[in-house]
């Protein structure tokens, strides 16, 4: 394992204790940082929920639907509880706050305040005593039970890739027994066929006219499966890992533009943006492809050859910004040992007309991409949503793995987590 491999994993250990994330303004800190319930009364509570009314499907901007949900404690001991409220199965767009509605009123319970929280991109309904912290529980008497009226909604902005959905009543610090969560399924007017956004590196090999493993060619492929098309333009970031670690990799990364290749600027040695794809993106506008190569260039400080792995992450460019798809390639690179370099000519055309995005301007450590190109004829090709992984847990993470692993929704919430890693 290389030295700085080594530092990003110790970094990123040391980070995890002090992972926050944003909630409506507040912040949702790691599980470590509250007091978890006593041992003996762990899982002391059982969930319900009634009802939903009006019944019917819910539609975007539409009236809003209450059920009431209680909280028992089924045991002779006090107990705390943090509720947790998780939004699954919509589709293939995340969901920002304003996509859903969302707000809690006590029945029988002391005042409450409610937030939506997006810990690693899902959408997560929270509560908690007024006036007090975000992450303060309330505390539910021996035998006694806590009542709530809950309002749910679509907003108008609600992604139209997206449809029924269910939602799940738990607690996010262990205090609900396993088998005692809850759960009630929301229909959504129009009806949706969800799918997803697969991402795809295809067709990785030597460039034309020029010695093995000293260029490396690819496509990087999007296409959207299932109804409706991204409301928001779609940012990519490319990510670099080597196998072996020096100070300057000087990796180069071109990109075929109306038939010449063009270079990808970036001010960060580990990550480039690619171009934009534009609000619209649907299954109608078929595949879309980046043709891309990559070689060292003369400043490299590599002497030999190295693997090298490009891990592509997509993401909304704002509100939620956690990436949600994403591909990777692995390959060996081998710096020049000639004066060669990759051929002038493309060893494939481009089909289209290129299109030309800008690279998003919240990002610090990528300049603009010259250009891109666009193919958007439709193939028959299916592609593969590769994991975008993650080498990282934070406190959090751990202590809702068991609660998930119960819900069944253990791999949608870590199979999609991306960070980016941590430069030494």
């Amino acid at each position: 394992m290389s030295a700085r491999t080594i530092t990003r994993r110790t970094v990123r250990s040391a980070a995890a204790t002090a992972v926050v994330a944003a909630v409506a303004g507040t912040v949702l800190m790691p599980l470590s940082a509250y007091a978890a319930p006593a041992a003996d009364n762990h899982g002391a509570l059982k969930m319900t929920m009634g009802a939903p009314a009006p019944s019917g499907p819910l539609t975007r901007g539409g009236a809003t639907e209450t059920f009431e949900l209680t909280a028992t404690n089924t045991t002779d001991k006090p107990s705390s509880f943090h509720p947790w409220l998780l939004l699954q199965g919509a589709g293939a767009s995340p969901l920002t706050q304003s996509d859903v509605i969302f707000k809690v009123e006590g029945v029988n319970a002391p005042a409450t305040e409610s937030s939506i929280g997006q810990q690693d991109g899902e959408w997560q309904g929270m509560f908690h005593p007024a006036g007090k912290p975000g992450g303060e529980g309330f505390e539910i008497p021996a035998g006694a039970k806590m009542t709530w009226k809950v309002t749910i909604g679509l907003g108008k902005s609600y992604p139209t890739t997206n449809g029924d959905f269910k939602l799940t009543a738990t607690s996010y610090s262990g205090e609900v027994a396993e088998g005692n969560t809850a759960s009630l399924t929301f229909k959504t007017d129009p009806s949706v066929k969800t799918g997803k956004l697969e991402t795809a590196f295809k067709n990785v090999g030597d460039c034309k006219g020029v010695p093995a493993l000293q260029c490396r060619e690819m496509d990087l492929t999007y296409r959207l499966t299932g109804d409706g098309e991204f409301k928001t333009a779609l940012y990519t970031s490319l990510d670099l890992n080597f196998g072996t670690d020096v100070k300057v990799p000087n990796l180069q990364l071109e990109m075929l533009v109306d038939g010449k290749w063009q270079g990808v600027s970036t001010a960060d040695p580990y990550s480039f943006m690619l171009p934009t794809i534009p609000a619209g993106f649907s299954a109608a506008s078929g595949e879309r492809v980046l043709h891309l190569r990559t070689s060292f260039g003369p400043n490299t400080d590599y002497k030999k050859a190295t693997d090298v792995t490009l891990n592509a992450s997509v993401a909304l460019p704002e509100g939620n910004t956690f990436a949600f798809s994403g591909a990777e390639t692995k390959f060996r690179l081998t710096p020049a040992t000639t004066t060669t370099s990759p051929s002038p000519t493309p060893s494939k055309s481009a089909t289209t007309q290129p299109s030309t995005s800008p690279s998003p301007s919240a990002s610090a450590s990528a300049t603009a991409v010259v250009a891109a190109n666009s193919n958007t004829k439709a193939t028959g090709a299916t592609g593969s949503l590769a994991s975008t992984g993650a080498d990282s847990n934070t406190g959090l993470y751990s202590g809702l793995a068991a609660v998930l692993v119960g819900l069944g929704g253990a791999a949608a919430w870590f199979g999609a987590r991306r960070r980016r890693a941590t430069r030494a």
